[in-house]
């Protein structure tokens, strides 16, 4: 079955469906991973995004459940070279292209994704569509103009759970940490939109986990009596949560609190900095990371668009990582209060395991507090 994708820019690929048929709209990005597609499918970060694979083959190892990030894929749509006819792996349990229609997704194969990535890197990440029905370039070039921004969405609401539960899936680990003896942390954790090998780190680790929806009030989370609290991941517009940010800093000085992804945007929103869009995003799994404080240099996952603007943080929040493709804002704490952040995956499942140890200072300020 033929397929169209077009960007808002005008410019169009043709290629072939590999997906379920109709028609997906969105942002469009680019990803560097060479593998994870799965685990980039199920992350729902990416609601509201049509995903371009760097890597030209995809789909070679298939799907399994195991290592699905959450419970059904979240992109929009999905963008590939080629499409792997083979699946060759014991731990394969569908292929990608069945998966893809049992959840409604589109994807296309077939594009040329070097051009599609060039044009996204010079000219910025924009809106697309991708089509099985609609065949008509300019037709579809004209609906992608009319997608609305990624800036200013909230999408959190579309991704998080719809009550509480408490973290029951177990560990994720082939690196298992030293658990400390004795001590069991109790940590709950904002969904909005957390990926579950979070949960499977913070397990590992020795917390229990109690996993909440996004606009559960303070008082609630309170009485729950937690050790620390935790900000996930999220997709959309950080600057499009007022309540969520309203929530977090009535947090700041009461417990410990660890952000990660949306969740360190939202951390320096609530000690008031601002947040600004980036031409094309960080996503992938070999993004360069410099420890201030070390000087090393870590490997690490990131799945954004938007960043911490490093000419608005307060004086109380100092800076503990830079990116080096582009310098900006990677980590930071708190210079008074138990209070960590990170832009990139420390979890990220599979992908680089240099950032592990970063959830340490989390779990020892909620121990120095039992």
């Amino acid at each position: 079955m033929r397929a169209v994708l077009a960007l808002a820019d005008g410019t169009y690929f043709e290629g072939e469906s590999f997906g379920a048929p109709g028609e997906a709209a969105g942002e469009i990005v680019f990803n560097t991973s060479m593998t994870g597609y799965q685990e980039i499918l199920t992350d729902p970060s990416y609601k509201g995004q049509i995903v371009t694979m760097t890597y030209p083959l995809i789909g070679n190892y298939g799907v399994n459940d195991e290592d699905a990030e959450s419970h059904r894929p979240w992109v929009e749509g999905f963008v590939v070279k080629e499409c792997s006819p083979m699946v060759s792996n014991w731990r394969a349990q569908q292929s990608l292209p069945d998966f893809l229609r049992a959840h409604g997704i589109v994807g296309i194969e077939g594009v040329d994704t070097r051009a599609l990535t060039r044009r996204l890197r010079d000219y910025g990440a924009q809106e697309g569509i991708i089509s099985t029905c609609e065949l008509d370039p300019e037709v579809l070039v004209a609906r992608a103009r009319a997608i609305p921004s990624m800036q200013g969405q909230n999408l959190v609401h579309d991704v998080t759970c719809a009550t509480p539960y408490a973290w029951t899936g177990g560990h994720s680990s082939l690196l298992e940490p030293q658990r400390p003896l004795g001590a069991t942390p109790f940590v709950v954790a904002y969904d909005y939109g957390i990926k579950r090998n979070i949960l499977r780190r913070l397990t590992d680790w020795g917390c229990r986990v109690t996993v909440v929806p996004a606009a559960t009030p303070p008082e609630a989370v309170l009485d729950m009596q937690p050790d620390g609290l935790f900000l996930s991941n999220g997709p959309g517009d950080p600057a499009a949560l007022p309540t969520i940010i309203a929530h977090v800093r009535r947090y700041l000085g009461v417990k410990p609190i660890m952000g990660i992804c949306l969740g360190h945007q939202l951390l320096a929103l609530a000690c008031g900095a601002q947040t600004v869009k980036l031409k094309f995003g960080h996503h992938g799994g070999n993004q360069p990371i410099r420890d201030l404080r070390t000087e090393r240099v870590l490997i690490t996952a990131e799945n954004h668009g938007f960043a911490v603007d490093p000419r608005t943080l307060p004086a109380e929040l100092e800076v503990t990582h830079l990116n080096l493709n582009d310098q900006t804002v990677e980590g930071m704490r708190h210079r008074e209060l138990p209070v960590f952040s990170v832009q990139f995956h420390p979890e990220a499942s599979p992908g680089p395991h240099d950032a592990r140890a970063l959830f340490e200072p989390f779990l020892a300020s909620m121990l120095a507090g039992q």
